[in-house]
Formats: structure tokens, C-alpha cells, sequence
């Protein structure tokens, strides 16, 4: 068995480093994806789901060191289910049932033009593909 999950969004956080006590780097990090769609009724909707993803090794240290919130990235990798096998989900403060979407990154594509220096004044335009990230793998079949 085989799955693997592709989400192209934006960060809603900044990305948080820590080290595992054997000295692995992990990075955590939140988007979200945009699904826009027209009703039954044609009235135009968006849905954002929000996913939790985890880089580990020297992704994590390429991914704290380059990306930011609100920057548009690809994130490749396989869905973390809790013990069920299910997203995890909790009540929130508001009472409303939530779920989570995990996913542990095995490549990550920066998307859209780099970040300026903060000494520039202008913003580059335009798209600019920065190179991918992680390790290259075969498909197993």
C-alpha cells in the first residue's frame, strides 16, 4: 500500500525548529490550501483547510531558514492519521467539533518570488522557481 499527498498553500505560521534529545532537527509548520467552487445555487465559495506539517533532518533546517509565513510553498509528503487512523480531531473553545490534517513533508517546492531583503525598498515581481528540496525517491511501482 502507497499514498502520498500534495498540497500547494501558504504558510499561516512562521516555522519553529527544535531538536530532538538526539540531536535531529524537526520543524513544524501550518498552511493552508484554498478551494474556490461555485454552489448549486451559483454563489461562489471558498474553503480553506489548514494542514500541520513536519520536515525533519535537513529539510527541517531548510525549511526553518527559508520560508515565512504567508509565503506560497508546495509540500509533498503522506498523511499522519492518529491511532485510529483518522485526523485528529478535538472539540474547540467555541464548541465546534475540529479536525487536523498531519503531514510528514518529504519535499517542499518554494513557489512565487523571493522574499526581499528588508533593506529593499521594491519588491521583485514576477515568479521565480526556487530550487526543491528533500531527497529525490523512486515511485515502488
Amino acid at each position: 500500500m502507497y499514498h502520498k499527498v500534495i498540497i500547494v498553500g501558504r504558510l499561516g505560521t512562521e516555522p519553529e525548529m527544535r531538536y530532538t534529545p538526539t540531536g535531529t532537527p524537526v520543524t513544524h509548520f501550518r498552511m493552508a490550501a484554498n478551494r474556490v467552487f461555485v454552489d448549486a445555487e451559483g454563489n461562489r465559495k471558498e474553503v480553506t483547510t489548514w494542514f500541520r506539517v513536519t520536515a525533519w533532518g535537513k529539510l527541517a533546517e531548510q525549511c526553518n531558514e527559508y520560508l515565512q509565513k504567508g509565503r506560497l510553498v508546495l509540500v509533498e509528503g503522506v498523511l499522519v492519521p492518529d491511532e485510529s487512523g483518522n485526523p485528529r480531531v478535538w472539540v474547540g473553545s467555541d464548541g465546534t467539533v475540529r479536525a487536523s490534517y498531519e503531514v510528514k513533508a518529504e519535499r517542499v517546492k518554494f513557489l512565487g518570488p523571493r522574499p526581499a531583503a528588508p533593506e529593499e525598498a521594491i519588491a521583485e515581481e514576477g515568479y521565480e522557481a526556487l530550487p526543491e528540496l528533500g531527497e529525490e525517491e523512486e515511485i515502488p511501482f
